[in-house]
């Protein structure tokens, strides 16, 4: 009988996984579905782009995954049983709702946008976490007048992108940007002066230290301050699907599942998470932070994690570390900043034009990894360890077993 994995996600991490995990294994061994609510790829760091009026390449998970052995099921996810080893989907050609058994389950369902509660927010907010929204945002944009005003909400990556997209395709609006913090104070003196300079040369107005307490029809308040938007774009952040915290599954406060350094549930051996759903420490015990940056790393690990314990080989034990932190800041500037292994901004970061081929290489170098998720180098698909009577044998020894710290 096949080993059953069953892969919940299409996104960044869950492709991969299941990519490569059919790299791994003989397909006489195992059956690898992958299920995903939407037919297609999403390049989840090309939002902003899709949101101002730009055309992405579609990616049709049944091309990307034709002659691997993967079996993509259109469905969305309703809710697992970690402890019955099952997991409920409603089938997206209307078959109804359905029941799925695994022998391993690798979880990737990701994140989405994050309200955090503040009134108005829900009804009366923009966000670009997904497609979806990011073509609702799109229809919005393309109604405004020039002269009306457009406020980001959110001085992260993703509001700082953004802003600085919407304010390049459209510099017949107005563009504002309100951050609870300082603007740019996660950079480098040089990456925050560079960032500085071009708001400012797109005419992007900054509301820095700036809390914002309701969300309204025709704007935003912060503390006793209102803010006019005829369109508001919330980028405060991402929250991961509720799926995991209704189940058994041992979760941290933020609902990611806890997870130890080969990406495996602490509560449930059979059950694994990847990306921004996995609760995972990184360099200096500091919880990886919701992004692709974290996310192919840990897609990686699992998939080699579960082809090991299958077959009998060598656990990975590679630490995850952070490089850089790629920024767009339009269609013609970039910043790259660099950064420590546990993500801390050094005083040397790439900017300009330069900056901005460098983020477009990484933007495709992610999408292309996808595909090939054994980074093109060669692979042996190994057969599984199975005990006498025929069942499958997780194979680990001791001594590998011990190599692998528990992540939190």
């Amino acid at each position: 009988m096949q080993h059953r994995i069953i892969v919940l996600g299409a996104g960044y991490t869950g492709a991969i996984t299941a990519g490569r995990l059919a790299k791994r294994l003989h397909r006489a061994d195992v059956a690898i579905t992958l299920v995903n609510a939407e037919p297609d790829f999403v390049e989840r760091v090309r939002m902003h782009q899709l949101a101002v009026g730009q055309e992405l390449k579609p990616r049709p998970l049944d091309e990307m995954f034709a002659g691997t052995g993967v079996e993509v099921k259109l469905a969305e996810v309703t809710g697992i049983d970690a402890d019955r080893r099952t997991v409920t989907v409603v089938d997206a050609h209307g078959a109804g709702q359905q029941e799925l058994e695994y022998d391993t389950l690798v979880y990737a369902l990701g994140s989405g946008w994050n309200p955090q509660g503040v009134p108005g927010t829900a009804e009366h907010a923009h966000e670009i976490s997904g497609r979806r929204g990011a073509l609702r945002l799109r229809e919005r944009l393309a109604r405004l007048d020039a002269g009306q005003p457009v406020v980001v909400v959110g001085g992260g990556l993703t509001g700082v992108e953004a802003a600085t997209e919407i304010a390049e395709t459209r510099p017949d609006l107005d563009v504002a940007l309100v951050a609870r913090g300082g603007f740019g104070d996660w950079l480098s003196d040089k990456g925050r002066a560079h960032l500085r300079k071009v708001f400012a040369g797109l005419g992007i107005t900054v509301h820095e230290h700036a809390a914002v307490t309701a969300v309204e029809v025709d704007h935003v308040l912060t503390g006793g301050t209102s803010v006019r938007a005829a369109v508001t774009v919330w980028a405060t952040g991402f929250a991961v699907h509720p799926i995991a915290a209704a189940s058994t599954l041992e979760v941290y406060g933020t609902g990611q599942i806890v997870v130890d350094a080969t990406m495996r549930s602490v509560s449930h051996p059979d059950v694994y998470a990847v990306g921004d759903a996995a609760f995972v420490a990184g360099p200096g015990d500091k919880p990886l932070r919701m992004s692709c940056a974290s996310g192919t790393p840990t897609a990686w690990q699992a998939a080699d994690a579960i082809a090991a314990r299958l077959t009998g080989g060598k656990l990975p034990t590679v630490p995850i570390r952070y490089f850089q932190q790629c920024i767009s800041l339009g269609r013609k500037e970039g910043l790259i900043q660099l950064v420590t292994a546990d993500d801390r901004a050094v005083p040397k970061a790439l900017t300009g034009r330069l900056a901005a081929l460098y983020k477009e290489a990484i933007c495709k170098g992610a999408a292309w990894s996808v595909a090939h998720p054994t980074v093109g180098m060669p692979v042996r698909r190994r057969r599984m360890v199975r005990s006498a009577n025929g069942a499958d044998q997780v194979g680990r020894t001791e001594r590998a077993d011990s190599a692998v710290k528990t992540a939190v």
